[in-house]
Parts: C-alpha cells; sequence; structure tokens
C-alpha cells in the first residue's frame, strides 16, 4: 500500500450486524460496539497504507487501548447497516485520542472516546509514534 502524508480527516467504515453481533433480546451486545469501533480505526490505519502487522516488524510498535469512554444512546438491531466513524481529535509523541460514533443512517446510536497508547512491541513500554505515521494525524485537529 502507498502511504499517504495527507491529513486524515473523519473516517466511516460500514458495518453490518450480524446475527452472532446481536444478545438474547435481538439487539447488538454493548460490548460489540467497541469491535466496531476497533475496526473504523484499524480501517483508518489502512486506508493511509499503515498496516499494523508491518508497523510491528517494521517499527516495532503496537497500539493498545488505554481507556474507553462510552455512551449508548439507542440500540442496533440484527441486519442494520451502521456507519462506524472515527476522528483523531488529539495526537501526542506516543497516544492519540480518538472520538467515534456508531449511526444508523443520520441517528447517532453510540459515540465514544478511546485513548490508544502505542507502545514497543517487545518491551511493552510507551514508544514515540513513528513520524510518518503521526504527521498526517496532527494535522486533522
Amino acid at each position: 500500500m502507498v502511504q499517504s502524508d495527507q491529513p486524515i480527516k473523519t473516517f466511516t467504515w460500514p458495518i453490518r450486524v450480524y446475527y452472532e453481533d446481536t444478545d438474547a433480546g435481538g439487539v447488538v451486545f454493548y460490548a460489540n460496539y467497541l469491535k466496531f469501533f476497533e475496526r473504523a480505526r484499524t480501517e483508518m490505519l489502512r486506508a493511509q497504507g499503515h498496516e499494523q502487522d508491518v508497523l510491528i516488524a517494521e517499527f516495532g510498535v503496537i497500539f493498545v487501548v488505554r481507556s474507553v469512554q462510552v455512551e449508548y444512546l439507542k440500540p442496533a438491531r440484527f441486519n442494520d447497516m451502521l456507519l462506524a466513524s472515527a476522528k483523531v481529535t488529539e495526537a501526542k509523541k506516543a497516544s492519540l485520542v480518538f472520538e467515534q460514533e456508531i449511526m444508523r443512517g443520520d441517528e447517532v446510536l453510540c459515540k465514544g472516546t478511546i485513548r490508544i497508547a502505542c507502545l514497543d512491541a517487545d518491551a511493552m513500554t510507551p514508544k514515540a509514534i513513528p513520524q510518518h505515521l503521526l504527521k498526517p494525524l496532527k494535522h486533522e485537529h
């Protein structure tokens, strides 16, 4: 993939709700929204030309969730088509903050703030985000 220096705007990724995503009441199980958020962040990096396994192998960095704040506003149900968004609102030397939403049409179903830490893949200690990755993220906010 080609890497890009262009600023990353709010990124969106389509999500279809599968039966496996729902609970006994037929709505999306609350923890699955975190998976939807994760997919949007991963695809955002991929759209910029960055694969997480390559970041580990070539730069020795791994991204981990440090904290999550989530608000569940309305339920999503089996077979709904959703849109998961990811926007960087803070980019520091070794951490990122994402504002994320799950939408069905114009309705916001779930929103969250996720703090991501960049770690040395071997030592599991904080490590600076590679500049070629950090630069376009810093332009966003």
